[in-house]
């Protein structure tokens, strides 16, 4: 054999290795990899939010397990909400240490009081981590899907993640509105449009409501 085409065999064993590393799929983009992985949570929870409304709309709970609460009222406020609601089946408050666990750590999280945590979740759902609404909102917090899909809560029905979420949206809103918290919990309730388009707190029964039961509630408020 020719030494050079000896030389060429010999070293066949080693080149083939490298040659099938060149030729191989390139790595996976991790930016994609996120974009996917948002993407089918977006999709799942539009399903999820989709199947809550239609059972809504058909005069039952979206599952054996959840159930349609609504927001507290004041006496003698408007009671409309709680006359449309379904039957439901029970759903026990969480004991107040185990709220107070997930608030405490929330608030440290996010640097917020605990007590505008609290204030809320009481006002939302009153303790009760299976609570729906009639538009979809779930959990302690009472997250949309949209909201839950912003704030990376994969599970809106989970304690921990729906006060996680909660206290980050909470939080933005006060950055947003320089600490105001009238607007803060304005916007939480009826949305920051409606803030924004009156630069203060909307002329919503319901919403102004909401801003002064928690308020009263807050340590050296009225």
């Amino acid at each position: 054999m020719m030494p050079r085409l000896k030389t060429i065999v010999c070293l066949l064993p080693f080149a083939m290795p490298m040659l099938r590393a060149q030729t191989a799929a390139p790595p996976a983009d991790p930016i994609a990899l996120q974009r996917a992985a948002a993407e089918a949570m977006r999709k799942s929870l539009d399903q999820q939010k989709a199947s809550i409304q239609k059972q809504l709309q058909q005069g039952r709970p979206a599952a054996d397990t959840f159930f349609q609460l609504p927001r507290p009222t004041t006496l003698g406020a408007t009671v409309a909400a709680s006359a449309v609601a379904a039957p439901v089946p029970e759903c026990d408050p969480l004991p107040a240490a185990q709220v107070d666990a997930l608030v405490d750590s929330a608030a440290t999280r996010e640097s917020l009081d605990g007590d505008l945590i609290r204030g809320v979740i009481r006002q939302e759902s009153a303790f009760r981590p299976c609570a729906v609404s009639s538009k979809g909102a779930v959990g302690l917090m009472q997250l949309m899907p949209e909201t839950a899909l912003q704030f990376g809560v994969m599970n809106p029905f989970d304690p921990i993640q729906n006060v996680d979420g909660g206290a980050k949206l909470l939080k933005q809103l006060l950055v947003r509105y320089g600490g105001d918290l009238s607007k803060t919990l304005g916007a939480y309730n009826a949305g920051p449009a409606r803030v924004d388009a009156v630069d203060g707190v909307p002329k919503i029964p319901e919403t102004q409501d909401y801003i002064q039961q928690i308020l009263s509630m807050l340590p050296g408020k009225p």
